[in-house]
């Protein structure tokens, strides 16, 4: 039986891609409250989409030598390309429920309050859009972007046996 300990906890992928997770939400957030205050308030989900693309180029840096640093037997090139179009599928996942609060239930100034906009902006986007993104884009990455390396035919013939 495996002992617990904080250091396997660490070493696990999934917490990893949490902790880069957590940091690129910051970024996130930063950018889009940013961008939204300052920049272009009548945009927010154009402000919530720039906030994610900054977080994701971050992230791939970090889940790359950290998140998944033990993996990488892809090319560069292609598991940059595979990076890009999860990401771009991740930035979607993660808007649309913004753009459904405001433009489909019309949760926007004037048909409710300042304040029932803010939060229903930060319920739709950085909550639920999270969320759904995160769940995607851990799947994606696992599978796809940063697959675990196969068995080797002399590890796979052991295992067989």
């Amino acid at each position: 039986m495996q002992s617990f300990s904080v250091r396997s906890l660490v070493e696990h992928p999934a917490l990893r891609f949490l902790v880069v997770g957590g940091l690129g939400f910051v970024i996130t957030m930063g950018i889009n409250y940013g961008l939204k205050i300052f920049v272009i308030p009548q945009h927010p989900v154009t402000a919530l989409s720039i906030g994610i693309i900054v977080a994701t180029v971050f992230s791939y840096f970090l889940n790359k030598k950290w998140s998944f640093g033990d993996r990488g037997e892809l090319h560069t090139g292609h598991e940059l390309l595979l990076f890009l179009v999860v990401s771009l599928i991740g930035v979607a996942l993660n808007s649309a429920p913004l753009w459904i609060s405001r433009y489909v239930f019309g949760l926007e100034v004037p048909n409710v309050s300042l304040a029932g906009q803010e939060l229903a902006d930060f319920i739709s986007g950085p909550v639920i859009g999270t969320l759904i993104a995160m769940g995607f884009r851990y799947w994606a990455m696992n599978r796809f972007v940063f697959p675990a390396q196969q068995a080797q035919p002399a590890q796979r013939a052991t295992l067989d046996a």
